[in-house]
């Protein structure tokens, strides 16, 4: 057996064999929305491979259960590229929650903005994004599977159903372009610039390996953005992971019902 089936093994002995209906990844700041699922809990500590808490603000664990009407399996935290150079840092959570046999993905993470119209509290929805880190967690792999179509690397219907949940709760949900940096250090006004040329209309340091992984995998994607700042150059608020974490709870409040909406409709 596959060391993903298993880990998935442990998670159906804790958890049950019901396959969940909903992956989601939780970013900075959002961790405690897992305290939203009925059902168990397992740390990350138990589940050999997966990533320790190596950024405050998120937490190791899985929590697998009832949200709403859904089964869902929901990861506190996320291992990212700069903790340690791997952007495949999340390929082994993604291959146990296909192992479970969950096919539908929700990333979410806390990003800067690039728009006016889009403030520090919101949400976005990514309708596409840009891989400027440079480097793909597909490297190495030996397959021709690596060679994995983006085309609509987020889920049409997926986005559709957010969109209505956010419109039913009368949250504003827009859409647009996600520009993963590899971090850690936040972007200069420079490379801010840079990537509203590109087209982009948030920036942030995660979200785009898990996408890539995801569909690699065979999983429909989705993911949402808190707004947490403004990008650099573009507000005189401060910039920093602090500011990031204190900001976070803001929009989680909206995301946290959004999902709740996602999950009963």
């Amino acid at each position: 057996m596959s060391r993903s089936g298993e880990l998935a093994r442990i998670i159906r002995e804790r958890a049950g064999d019901r396959p969940p209906d909903y992956g989601l990844i939780l970013g900075s700041g959002l961790g405690h929305l897992a305290d939203m699922v009925d059902g168990a809990t397992i740390p990350y500590a138990d589940l050999d491979g997966f990533p320790a808490a190596g950024v405050s603000g998120h937490v190791p664990r899985l929590s697998v259960g009832w949200f709403e009407d859904r089964r869902v399996a929901v990861f506190g935290g996320r291992a990212h590229y700069y903790e340690h150079g791997r952007a495949d840092a999340m390929r082994l959570p993604l291959e146990v929650l296909r192992d479970l046999g969950c096919d539908r993905l929700i990333v979410t993470n806390a990003a800067g903005s690039l728009r006016d119209d889009m403030p520090p509290g919101g949400l976005m929805l990514l309708d596409d994004h840009i891989a400027f880190a440079g480097t793909n967690p597909l490297i190495g792999e030996p397959s021709e599977d690596r060679f994995v179509p983006m085309t609509d690397a987020h889920d049409p219907q997926i986005r559709a159903a957010l969109r209505s949940a956010a419109a039913a709760e009368g949250i504003d949900l827009p859409g647009g372009v996600y520009c993963w940096f590899s971090g850690p250090s936040f972007e200069t006004p420079a490379e801010i610039r840079a990537a509203r040329v590109l087209g982009a209309d948030a920036v942030g340091m995660s979200t785009v390996p898990e996408i890539i992984l995801g569909r690699f995998l065979g999983l429909r994607c989705a993911a949402v953005s808190v707004i947490t700042n403004m990008g650099a150059g573009l507000s005189s608020e401060p910039i920093g992971h602090a500011h990031t974490k204190a900001m976070a709870p803001v929009g989680a409040a909206l995301l946290e019902r959004v999902l709740r909406r996602l999950m009963r409709d």
